[in-house]
């Protein structure tokens, strides 16, 4: 059984460690719980993990955000993935710094990277792993917020986070997505 897990962020040095690339941060905390290595393919970044008779197929789309659906929708059918299968870790701005919510589907909430998985898959019913990233901007100033970088003190906090955030990607692999969202929404 497959499973596409999927990082959203935006590629280069200038975008490391910013607000909007959290999905990136997830996936690499991940990779490196898992032993798996990222190699650059088509679209994405990617590495693979097996776990308890699973494949994890982890992308980090290098299409740059709003095309990310472009890296998804490819790798999907590349390695003929059910929609099902797909868990789409991604920032929140509606939710507090380090707050996770697990969705079996929904609306992309504005985000674009989310907009264009939507419109590439034909679908709005795929998992997402949504990340808290706060909203403590000024009215006008979205953009330099969700594209600011973490502090010291978040990036630490990150690191705990992602241990949980590991956790409900191998719940959402191994149980279900109705299982790990009882277990780990609002944790």
């Amino acid at each position: 059984m497959k499973y596409l897990i999927v990082g959203l962020g935006n590629i280069g040095a200038e975008y490391a460690n910013t607000r909007h690339n959290i999905g990136f941060m997830v996936l690499d905390a991940f990779a490196k719980a898992s032993g798996a290595v990222f190699y650059s393919d088509r679209y994405a970044d990617r590495a693979e993990v097996k776990y308890r008779g699973r494949t994890l197929i982890l992308i980090k789309p290098t299409t740059f955000m709003n095309l990310s659906g472009k890296a998804v929708n490819y790798w999907a059918q590349q390695e003929k993935i059910p929609i099902e299968n797909i868990l789409v870790i991604v920032d929140d701005l509606a939710l507090p710094f380090g707050v996770l919510r697990l969705r079996q589907s929904g609306s992309e909430a504005g985000h674009n990277g989310l907009k264009n998985i939507t419109e590439m898959l034909g679908t709005q019913n795929y998992a997402r792993l949504r990340f808290g990233i706060g909203s403590e901007f000024q009215k006008g100033r979205q953009v330099d917020y969700v594209l600011g970088k973490f502090s010291y003190e978040d990036i630490k906090r990150i690191e705990t986070r992602t241990e949980v955030t590991t956790q409900a990607i191998y719940g959402f692999v191994i149980d279900g997505i109705q299982r790990t969202m009882n277990n780990f929404n609002g944790k």
